[in-house]
């Protein structure tokens, strides 16, 4: 692990990649206003603030309004660059409808029934859940169907999967020995493992939207606390960890900050923009 920022040293970081849950927001889904303070420094330093999430556009779109960012945001797990001032998709890939279901079907015979959920595709798609599948965000809408195979009436960018027995490090596990190259295998947060694109993760996203804005790996200082946001570490100049961060990324941050609910991510940005 490298050594902390210097406090009070002048920082070369011209682009601020945050995770949302378990990152910038707190557990009620609310920025608070340290952090929204902190992030105004970074404005007014010349620098940017990258959203890079596993929502899907359509529920990041509010929270990008409470921000009051009209640029882009990296959604769906690094599926999707979101335009906010356009409301469109500037990139997005879809996760193949027939590979997701053979995906599922290995790993319930591996671990038996798991419930599934997708994020589909596009500005306004939908969340939808099958029956069983309880939402991990409870204040995140979602669309309850009637059976599995209404999850597939239109494109989706993710598969959601929980399991009533299993943690989520061992759904993920499991999940990743048996899949292969059908799907890449994440684990986002507490009671969510997804299947996204084979070869898609943050990092391919935040690559994409930091080509677009002209800054490199070196210039980038990332945010995170699960699995998900490692290949965003590792892309990214300098990793930081929140103190409620899964173990797996803890031991690859550069530093780890204080807790969300503490306003670990302006703790930082105070010290890198006096």
């Amino acid at each position: 692990m490298a050594a902390p920022l210097a406090y009070g040293a002048r920082t070369a970081y011209s682009l601020i990649a945050t995770d949302l849950d378990g990152t910038l927001l707190r557990g009620d889904d609310t920025f608070s206003d340290r952090s929204l303070d902190a992030l105004a420094r970074v404005a007014a330093a010349g620098a940017r603030h990258l959203v890079v999430t596993g929502r899907p556009a359509p529920r990041v779109r509010p929270l990008l309004d409470r921000l009051h960012s009209r640029g882009l945001a990296v959604c769906g797990q690094g599926a999707q660059l979101y335009d906010a001032g356009a409301n469109r998709l500037l990139w997005s890939v879809t996760l193949d409808r027939e590979l997701a279901e053979t995906a599922l079907g290995k790993i319930e015979a591996e671990v038996g029934q798991v419930y599934a959920a997708v994020d589909q595709d596009g500005v306004d798609g939908l969340t939808l859940i099958e029956p069983g599948y309880e939402m991990p965000h409870p204040t995140l809408p979602a669309l309850r169907v009637a059976s599995r195979d209404d999850l597939w009436c239109e494109p989706i960018s993710k598969v959601l999967l929980r399991h009533p027995a299993l943690s989520d490090d061992e759904l993920a596990a499991t999940a990743r020995s048996v899949v292969g190259s059908l799907a890449t295998v994440t684990m986002s947060g507490p009671g969510t493992v997804e299947l996204q694109p084979c070869g898609i993760t943050k990092a391919t996203g935040l690559a994409l939207a930091a080509e677009h804005l002209g800054v490199g790996p070196a210039e980038t200082v990332a945010f995170g606390d699960m699995p998900n946001d490692i290949p965003m570490f590792v892309w990214a100049g300098h990793g930081v960890a929140m103190a409620n961060a899964h173990p797996e990324l803890k031991a690859l941050a550069d530093e780890v900050t204080t807790s969300n609910e503490d306003d670990g991510v302006a703790v930082v940005l105070e010290r890198l923009y006096p």
